[in-house]
């Protein structure tokens, strides 16, 4: 096998590569109007467009030749089994937060990850149409904009600014004094938030992705925050089926009190959230 690139180059050629990427679907992105890029349906109902085809294409062959022994996982690619007997795995979100892309909203963002035996070692999400890049590698720290970026110092979920779905950011404030803040579409987005204090905690329905979330999750935990499911349990990566349940993400301090006020909400009863 041959010897590995020095972390900090490899973060430097694949920031590259997003930059790059981004400017793939920034030609096809038109802002308030709709996306001027082919779309149609995938199965299960979920749109991707050319622009997603065109990033991810564009993604496997520069990062397959940065890391050649490391697999391969994508929102837009057919799933190879190989990458669960891999040490490195790619995994990739062309553009997550798609809707937003055809629509001409902002919050969309191209998201690369790699994992070192499941766990996320490097994370870049690069939103161009935000004018934000962010990005970290294990134990370095996050960064946006080539900033160092922390999260909240919120301990109580008093006026605590939480995004998420609708239903659950709703039950939430039933038994806690919260600030809701409107949903941010992309997962990726929504955590990055929370990592540079723009919000406090976000709140994920069942069904996220690995590439939905490995890029960020590095990102939050490098800025002193906290992805985990409801009762704690941690995210574990390139499982055979990379499906999540329902996840919440907070600033550290928020941690404990949001995961003790989403079990009251459990035990109130599965149709709160």
């Amino acid at each position: 096998m041959p010897p590995l690139p020095d972390a900090t180059d490899l973060l430097q050629a694949v920031h590259a590569a997003c930059l790059e990427a981004g400017e793939i679907a920034v030609d096809l992105f038109r802002p308030g109007e709709r996306t001027a890029a082919r779309t149609w349906s995938k199965s299960g109902g979920s749109p991707v467009t050319e622009a997603d085809i065109g990033v991810d294409t564009f993604l496997r062959i520069r990062l397959e030749a940065l890391l050649p022994e490391a697999a391969w996982l994508s929102e837009e690619t057919i799933d190879d089994a190989l990458r669960l007997k891999r040490r490195f795995v790619w995994v990739v979100d062309p553009i997550d937060g798609t809707r937003a892309f055809m629509n001409g909203l902002p919050d969309w963002a191209v998201c690369v990850a790699l994992l070192d035996q499941g766990e996320p070692v490097l994370g870049i999400v690069h939103a161009p149409a935000c004018d934000a890049t962010y990005q970290a590698l294990r134990g370095g720290g996050a960064t946006r904009n080539g900033n160092a970026i922390a999260t909240s110092a919120a301990t109580t979920l008093a006026a605590a600014r939480i995004a998420g779905p609708k239903p659950m950011v709703d039950a939430l404030a039933e038994i806690a004094r919260i600030e809701p803040v409107d949903k941010i579409p992309s997962l990726a987005l929504r955590l990055t938030r929370i990592a540079d204090a723009t919000i406090d905690a976000g709140l994920i329905s069942t069904d996220a992705r690995d590439w939905d979330l490995a890029a960020a999750d590095l990102i939050l935990q490098e800025a002193g925050g906290l992805l985990s499911g409801t009762d704690g349990e941690a995210v574990v990566y390139n499982r055979e089926t990379p499906i999540h349940g329902r996840l919440i993400a907070s600033a550290g301090g928020l941690s404990a009190p949001l995961l003790a006020a989403m079990r009251r909400l459990r035990d109130a009863g599965p149709q709160r959230l």
